[in-house]
């Protein structure tokens, strides 16, 4: 039975869940801007365009190319769907992935499904990308993951936890930074912020719905973190 009121808070495993995250947290600040998180930001690019993706084809839409770009930005292209559903999904999405990253890194099966399912998801990814670097993010990551899979199954090394944690939070903590940046600080008029605005008959404009996106984008990590302790009790 869920132990939905974290009585007894916190065991072991549940200590090491929430250390490893303020580490990891501290780590991926630390080294923000230096080029050793570089694949991980594309990485997270690459969910952002992906939940795009996603979200034209539950509508009923076609994809027509994914493109992640080395300056940290990307495009989706589509083709029908529900407009005001793709928009918002980017942001959300990414968000969204971090958390289910997070919550799969408490088991090691669930681990091994969510490697094995962002693994296929990439291979998809390579025969509708439009660019070499989100190509080569594909073929790198694919590579890393097998390279930590077999670690995990043939060696001593069983880092593949929190390998998938590491890129969950890292997932999580960059939507955020991203939504305040490209949609708060700056204000990126071509921001799908801006075009929701557009769209949306609120009187809302990109910033409030950068706002809103970001709160919804936090409670997704809180979220995380809380299920996260759940799973462990």
């Amino acid at each position: 039975m869920a132990n939905w009121e974290l009585k007894g808070c916190c065991n072991h495993d549940q200590d090491v869940f929430l250390i490893t995250i303020a580490v990891f947290t501290v780590v991926i600040l630390a080294l923000w801007r230096t080029i050793l998180l570089m694949p991980f930001k594309l990485i997270t690019v690459f969910l952002h365009e992906a939940s795009h993706a996603i979200a034209c084809k539950l509508t009923c839409g076609d994809v027509e190319g994914i493109q992640v770009h080395a300056n940290e930005g990307g495009v989706t292209q589509t083709r029908g769907g529900v407009y005001w559903l793709i928009l918002p999904a980017g942001y959300l999405g990414s968000s969204f992935w971090g958390m289910v990253l997070i919550l799969a890194s408490t088991n090691l099966i669930t681990a091994r499904i969510a490697a094995g399912c962002f693994a296929l998801a990439l291979f998809i990814v390579l025969f509708i990308a439009k660019n070499w670097t989100l190509r080569g993010l594909c073929i790198g990551f694919i590579i890393f993951l097998v390279v930590i899979w077999i670690l995990q199954e043939y060696t001593k090394v069983r880092i593949l936890r929190y390998v998938i944690l590491f890129i969950g939070v890292m997932n999580s903590l960059f939507s955020v930074y991203d939504i305040y940046d490209d949609l708060i600080s700056r204000r990126v008029n071509s921001s799908d912020a801006e075009k929701f605005a557009e769209l949306c008959p609120c009187p809302c404009n990109g910033v409030g719905w950068g706002v809103i996106w970001g709160m919804i984008s936090f409670i997704f990590l809180c979220g995380s973190m809380y299920l996260g302790l759940v799973i462990l009790s």
